[in-house]
């Protein structure tokens, strides 16, 4: 899917969006709980790039836990991004925000990011060689050394495994209601529109983009999710 047919389609999702993810909340969940201990080292006034962060669920949790920290939030969905700045409103942190409704290459890179987050985004970019300069697009508005956190849908799609985890993700969606064929419409619909990738794969577009060797430090059923550091 090219960007401008993804934008149309998330402009469309925004008004249903957060029910859309009540459904997925505890994998999401599990995995901002642990961004507070990889981030743990930053400086007090940190600065923090958000990077298509649809709502802003994410961005939520981080200034409600570190809250002398500031933020840019970059999503191209105008539609995504105006629910993003209406919950930044309501829950009192605007004032520290940012908000960029472009991509991270249109992204002023003079002033450097202590760190960045980047959940369920790359999956959409289909070929690898642009995964890898969306990444180094990242790494460069980072500070040297600087983490980004990244996680997407993972897998070898056609395995045993990823069999197995398609059916239990389906099950999850449906809520145990699960049409006879949901796993053969939802599998095709994985495999055209995003790049479900190995994790080893996804590792090496990572570090392609221009960070050491990422560390995966969780996974929900197909959902994985890496930290690494900006390259030297």
């Amino acid at each position: 899917m090219d960007p401008k047919q993804l934008k149309a389609v998330f402009d469309k999702l925004a008004s249903s969006y957060e029910v859309q993810l009540n459904k997925l909340a505890p994998i999401h969940q599990g995995l901002y709980f642990q961004l507070e201990w990889i981030f743990a080292d930053l400086p007090l006034n940190a600065r923090i790039m958000c990077v298509g962060l649809g709502t802003g669920r994410e961005l939520s949790y981080l200034a409600n836990k570190f809250p002398s920290w500031q933020f840019t939030a970059v999503e191209p969905s105008a539609a995504m991004l105006n629910l993003c700045r209406q919950r930044a409103e309501k829950e009192g942190f605007i004032s520290r925000c940012q908000f960029h409704n472009g991509y991270v290459e249109s992204l002023d890179d003079t002033e450097l990011y202590d760190a960045a987050t980047c959940f369920m985004v790359s999956q959409f970019i289909l070929d690898n060689k642009q995964r890898s300069c969306f990444f180094r697009a990242i790494a460069e508005r980072l500070k040297p050394s600087g983490l980004l956190v990244s996680a997407d849908l993972s897998s070898e799609v056609g395995s045993a495994e990823y069999n197995a985890l398609l059916k239990m993700w389906g099950t999850m969606l449906h809520a145990g209601n699960v049409p006879a064929d949901a796993k053969e419409k939802l599998g095709s619909a994985l495999v055209r529109d995003m790049a479900i990738l190995p994790p080893s794969t996804v590792e090496s577009i990572i570090k392609r983009g221009g960070f050491d060797s990422p560390v995966q430090f969780y996974q929900a059923s197909l959902v994985h999710a890496w930290f690494a550091l900006r390259s030297k």
